[in-house]
């Protein structure tokens, strides 16, 4: 059962789309088209674009409507680190509370990642590498520290990274790796695997000169 309210749902969605490209960095949003792909009201939809705005995910006035940010390549050194440190204490807090059925669930979005991958669908494989990293720093149950590094997020250029040659097969590899140690248990090798899935990210990165 989802237990999150209609305007944590649709923050989600659109999450999603940002990150895996569908909704183009500098692309406006409107509420009303929004809330008929959804078939909301517009309540829920406005809520949840304030809630983007706060992260950084979009910026609006009253001109130009409700955009979604620009990259800014200059902040990405920092958010790198930072991505590091709350992202590993997520991956440990997952550690103490994953279940087999959350590694089952897990490894269908690992194979769902790598299937859109291998067809060319690179919009919809981000947006399944979106809800990987989601649905197991769901598993920690710290909302705080998810609730920053979803902020991160907001400022790193997935879809440039994801579009590097290579990339889908390094990225398929690694979260294989990070699934291996949390089905043994292994703290660790997950954190390490995890930080080793982020930096080759950043290495990719700094593969195109961004």
């Amino acid at each position: 059962m989802d237990y999150r309210t209609k305007e944590e749902q649709v923050a989600d969605y659109l999450r999603e789309r940002i990150i895996s490209g569908i909704f183009p960095r500098g692309s406006r949003l409107k509420q009303a088209e929004i809330a008929e792909q959804l078939h909301l009201s517009i309540t829920p939809v406005r809520e949840a674009l304030k809630l983007l705005e706060a992260e950084g995910y979009l910026s609006g006035d009253s001109y130009r409507g409700t955009r979604v940010v620009p990259f800014d390549p200059s902040a990405s050194g920092e958010i790198l680190s930072l991505r590091l440190l709350l992202e590993a204490k997520l991956v440990a807090g997952a550690m103490e509370k994953v279940t087999s059925q959350d590694i089952t669930e897990l490894r269908a979005l690992a194979d769902e990642f790598e299937k859109a991958f291998a067809s060319g669908e690179r919009a919809t494989a981000r947006g399944v590498n979106y809800r990987f990293h989601r649905r197991m720093y769901d598993i920690a149950a710290m909302p705080q520290t998810l609730h920053f590094v979803q902020i991160l997020w907001a400022r790193y250029p997935f879809d440039l990274i994801n579009a590097v040659a290579g990339r889908g097969d390094d990225a398929v590899a690694e979260h294989n790796e990070i699934l291996r140690a949390l089905t043994a248990g292994d703290a660790s090798a997950a954190i390490f695997a995890m930080r080793k899935h982020i930096e080759s990210g950043w290495e990719a990165l700094k593969s195109i000169n961004v």
